[in-house]
């Protein structure tokens, strides 16, 4: 469980093929790659990998994406050198800042515009239609792992807004047109959907 609120920002190394599965080598920095546990559960981008296996001398971790990840996820784009979001695990003692996150992925979308707000930026994504239930002007949304509020919302189409630090410290400053992002609902409006379609 995690809760949409990114602490680091790491970058890809390597990218390997095995089978179906993709397995990706993450730079990190010695201090994380020292507290961090192999089994370790981290949200990347929004999706919760395990770690497999660690890297000290090259501050280095590895991960694997399944085929089923790989089908509701951005990770099939990723590219070596591409920046990553990077949230550990929730602790019971830690602060609620954000929202309650899963790391399960729902579906992805496809950024259409950015708008600078001099001073922010309102960024409007195009998703399924489908889904389109799950999104609540004014309610919670995990964008590429990120805890943000809907503020537009029309039907396969809705938008969030950025503020500066959350723009400085996480990857969106490095998105462009066109680029899909991992989106997750949130968990207690698809517990009611499920539960009215009953």
């Amino acid at each position: 469980m995690f809760t949409g609120l990114v602490k680091q920002v790491f970058q890809i190394q390597d990218i390997n093929f095995q089978g179906n599965n993709i397995t990706f080598c993450i730079h990190a920095n010695p201090n994380f790659i020292e507290e961090i546990q192999i089994d370790e559960s981290i949200a990347h981008d929004g999706v919760c990998l395990t770690v497999e296996k660690l890297d000290k001398n090259n501050s280095c971790y590895y991960v694997t994406a399944i085929q089923e990840t790989l089908n509701k996820t951005n990770l099939q784009n990723w590219k070596i050198g591409n920046k990553v979001n990077i949230e550990r695990s929730l602790r019971l003692n830690d602060l609620m800042g954000g929202h309650l996150v899963q790391g399960h992925v729902d579906t992805t979308a496809k950024l259409i515009n950015i708008q600078n707000q001099e001073g922010s930026y309102e960024l409007f994504f195009e998703y399924p239609k489908e889904f389109h239930k799950f999104i609540i002007p004014k309610g919670s949304i995990c964008v590429n792992g990120v805890s943000l509020t809907v503020v537009k919302d029309e039907l396969g189409i809705f938008s969030v807004c950025i503020i500066p630090y959350t723009w400085e410290h996480t990857n969106f400053n490095q998105l462009k047109l066109n680029d899909l992002v991992n989106i997750e609902f949130d968990i207690i409006g698809k517990y009611l959907a499920k539960w009215n379609n009953q």
